[in-house]
Protein backbone atom coordinates (compact mmCIF):
# COMPACT_ATOMS: atom_id res chain seq x y z
CA UNK A 1 0.00 0.00 0.00
CA UNK A 2 1.36 3.41 -0.98
CA UNK A 3 1.87 5.81 1.91
CA UNK A 4 0.55 9.38 1.69
CA UNK A 5 1.29 12.66 3.38
CA UNK A 6 0.67 16.39 3.01
CA UNK A 7 3.70 18.53 2.21
CA UNK A 8 3.33 21.99 3.76
CA UNK A 9 5.82 23.44 1.28
CA UNK A 10 5.79 24.57 -2.35
CA UNK A 11 9.36 23.30 -2.91
CA UNK A 12 9.57 21.18 -6.06
CA UNK A 13 12.80 19.68 -4.71
CA UNK A 14 11.12 18.40 -1.54
CA UNK A 15 8.28 16.97 -3.60
CA UNK A 16 10.76 15.16 -5.83
CA UNK A 17 12.76 13.84 -2.87
CA UNK A 18 9.65 12.50 -1.11
CA UNK A 19 8.59 10.85 -4.37
CA UNK A 20 11.92 9.00 -4.37
CA UNK A 21 10.78 7.38 -1.11
CA UNK A 22 7.64 6.11 -2.83
CA UNK A 23 5.33 8.46 -0.94
CA UNK A 24 2.21 9.91 -2.51
CA UNK A 25 2.34 13.63 -1.72
CA UNK A 26 -0.39 16.26 -1.64
CA UNK A 27 1.15 19.73 -1.79
CA UNK A 28 -0.51 22.30 0.46
CA UNK A 29 1.98 25.13 1.17
CA UNK A 30 1.65 26.74 4.59
CA UNK A 31 1.69 30.52 4.69
CA UNK A 32 3.71 31.54 7.74
CA UNK A 33 5.97 34.47 8.64
CA UNK A 34 9.53 33.35 7.89
CA UNK A 35 11.24 36.45 9.32
CA UNK A 36 14.45 35.63 11.16
CA UNK A 37 14.28 36.63 14.82
CA UNK A 38 17.08 38.57 16.52
CA UNK A 39 20.08 36.38 17.35
CA UNK A 40 18.32 33.27 16.01
CA UNK A 41 20.65 30.40 15.12
CA UNK A 42 20.30 28.37 11.95
CA UNK A 43 19.11 25.34 13.94
CA UNK A 44 16.52 27.35 15.89
CA UNK A 45 15.26 29.07 12.74
CA UNK A 46 14.72 25.97 10.62
CA UNK A 47 13.17 24.02 13.48
CA UNK A 48 10.77 26.87 14.29
CA UNK A 49 9.77 27.26 10.63
CA UNK A 50 9.37 23.51 10.01
CA UNK A 51 7.13 23.16 13.08
CA UNK A 52 5.23 26.32 12.12
CA UNK A 53 4.54 25.03 8.61
CA UNK A 54 3.42 21.59 9.80
CA UNK A 55 1.15 23.04 12.49
CA UNK A 56 -0.27 25.86 10.33
CA UNK A 57 -2.40 23.38 8.40
CA UNK A 58 -4.14 22.06 11.52
CA UNK A 59 -4.99 18.41 12.15
CA UNK A 60 -5.54 16.07 9.22
CA UNK A 61 -6.09 12.36 8.82
CA UNK A 62 -2.82 12.27 6.88
CA UNK A 63 0.55 13.25 8.33
CA UNK A 64 1.67 16.81 7.51
CA UNK A 65 5.35 17.40 6.78
CA UNK A 66 6.86 20.87 7.17
CA UNK A 67 10.48 21.64 6.32
CA UNK A 68 12.84 24.55 5.94
CA UNK A 69 16.47 24.89 4.88
CA UNK A 70 19.01 27.66 5.43
CA UNK A 71 22.69 28.14 4.65
CA UNK A 72 24.99 29.40 7.41
CA UNK A 73 28.45 30.87 6.76
CA UNK A 74 30.56 32.92 9.17
CA UNK A 75 27.59 33.14 11.59
CA UNK A 76 25.47 34.68 8.82
CA UNK A 77 22.21 33.05 7.68
CA UNK A 78 21.58 32.93 3.93
CA UNK A 79 18.05 32.23 2.78
CA UNK A 80 16.71 32.61 -0.77
CA UNK A 81 18.15 35.54 -2.72
CA UNK A 82 15.86 38.53 -3.34
CA UNK A 83 17.50 39.49 -6.65
CA UNK A 84 20.65 39.16 -8.77
CA UNK A 85 22.77 41.39 -6.53
CA UNK A 86 21.74 39.42 -3.43
CA UNK A 87 22.53 36.09 -5.13
CA UNK A 88 25.94 37.23 -6.33
CA UNK A 89 26.81 38.56 -2.87
CA UNK A 90 25.83 35.19 -1.36
CA UNK A 91 27.92 33.23 -3.85
CA UNK A 92 30.96 35.46 -3.24
CA UNK A 93 30.43 35.06 0.52
CA UNK A 94 30.48 31.24 0.10
CA UNK A 95 33.56 31.30 -2.15
CA UNK A 96 36.50 29.21 -0.90
CA UNK A 97 34.84 28.50 2.47
CA UNK A 98 33.07 25.80 4.45
CA UNK A 99 29.40 26.50 5.10
CA UNK A 100 26.61 24.57 6.78
CA UNK A 101 23.31 23.65 5.17
CA UNK A 102 20.80 23.19 7.98
CA UNK A 103 17.33 21.71 7.50
CA UNK A 104 14.49 21.40 9.96
CA UNK A 105 11.84 18.76 9.39
CA UNK A 106 8.58 18.36 11.29
CA UNK A 107 5.84 15.77 10.93
CA UNK A 108 2.48 16.48 12.57
CA UNK A 109 0.38 13.34 12.87
CA UNK A 110 -2.46 12.22 15.15
CA UNK A 111 -2.18 15.39 17.25
CA UNK A 112 1.53 14.97 17.91
CA UNK A 113 4.47 16.95 16.54
CA UNK A 114 7.84 15.31 15.81
CA UNK A 115 10.76 17.50 14.69
CA UNK A 116 14.49 17.21 14.05
CA UNK A 117 17.31 19.12 12.35
CA UNK A 118 20.19 17.98 10.15
CA UNK A 119 23.36 19.87 9.27
CA UNK A 120 25.72 19.19 6.38
CA UNK A 121 29.15 20.79 5.87
CA UNK A 122 29.79 21.93 2.31
CA UNK A 123 33.15 23.28 1.10
CA UNK A 124 33.13 25.53 -1.95
CA UNK A 125 36.04 26.27 -4.25
CA UNK A 126 36.77 29.80 -5.43
CA UNK A 127 33.91 31.68 -7.08
CA UNK A 128 34.84 34.96 -8.75
CA UNK A 129 32.47 37.66 -10.00
CA UNK A 130 32.48 36.33 -13.58
CA UNK A 131 31.51 32.83 -12.43
CA UNK A 132 28.85 34.17 -10.04
CA UNK A 133 27.32 36.25 -12.87
CA UNK A 134 27.36 33.26 -15.20
CA UNK A 135 25.64 31.13 -12.59
CA UNK A 136 22.94 33.74 -11.98
CA UNK A 137 22.20 33.80 -15.72
CA UNK A 138 21.45 30.05 -15.62
CA UNK A 139 18.37 30.88 -13.51
CA UNK A 140 19.31 28.22 -10.98
CA UNK A 141 20.03 30.42 -7.91
CA UNK A 142 16.49 31.80 -7.70
CA UNK A 143 14.41 30.30 -4.90
CA UNK A 144 17.31 28.37 -3.36
CA UNK A 145 18.86 28.91 0.07
CA UNK A 146 22.40 30.23 -0.35
CA UNK A 147 21.67 30.98 -4.03
CA UNK A 148 22.76 27.58 -5.34
CA UNK A 149 21.43 24.15 -6.20
CA UNK A 150 23.83 21.27 -5.58
CA UNK A 151 21.69 18.99 -7.78
CA UNK A 152 22.30 21.21 -10.82
CA UNK A 153 25.01 23.46 -12.21
CA UNK A 154 25.86 24.59 -8.67
CA UNK A 155 27.56 21.21 -8.15
CA UNK A 156 30.61 22.66 -9.90
CA UNK A 157 31.33 24.80 -6.81
CA UNK A 158 31.37 21.89 -4.33
CA UNK A 159 34.88 20.73 -3.43
CA UNK A 160 33.77 18.59 -0.47
CA UNK A 161 30.62 17.50 1.31
CA UNK A 162 30.36 15.99 4.79
CA UNK A 163 26.92 14.69 5.69
CA UNK A 164 23.64 14.26 3.88
CA UNK A 165 23.57 15.15 0.18
CA UNK A 166 19.75 15.16 0.09
CA UNK A 167 19.78 17.63 2.99
CA UNK A 168 21.64 20.09 0.77
CA UNK A 169 19.02 19.55 -1.95
CA UNK A 170 16.29 20.42 0.59
CA UNK A 171 15.21 17.39 2.65
CA UNK A 172 17.37 14.85 4.53
CA UNK A 173 15.86 11.61 3.17
CA UNK A 174 17.46 9.09 5.51
CA UNK A 175 16.40 10.92 8.66
CA UNK A 176 12.95 11.67 7.24
CA UNK A 177 12.42 8.01 6.37
CA UNK A 178 13.56 7.02 9.88
CA UNK A 179 11.00 9.36 11.46
CA UNK A 180 8.20 8.13 9.18
CA UNK A 181 9.12 4.54 10.10
CA UNK A 182 8.99 5.31 13.85
CA UNK A 183 5.51 6.80 13.31
CA UNK A 184 4.38 3.61 11.56
CA UNK A 185 4.09 5.35 8.21
CA UNK A 186 6.90 3.46 6.55
CA UNK A 187 7.79 -0.24 6.57
CA UNK A 188 10.17 -1.51 9.24
CA UNK A 189 13.58 -2.85 8.22
CA UNK A 190 13.33 -6.60 8.72
CA UNK A 191 16.82 -7.33 7.42
CA UNK A 192 18.50 -7.57 10.84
Amino acid sequence: MEKSLILASASPRRLELLSQLGIQVTVNPADIDETVQADESAVSLVQRLAVGKACALGDHSLPVLGADTVVSVDNCLLGKPCNKSDAINMLLQLSDKIHQVVSGVCVRYQGQTHAFTVSTDVTFGVIDLTLANWYWETGEPEGKAGAYGIQGKGARFVAELKGSYSNVVGLPLYETAQLLTRLGLFPENSGR
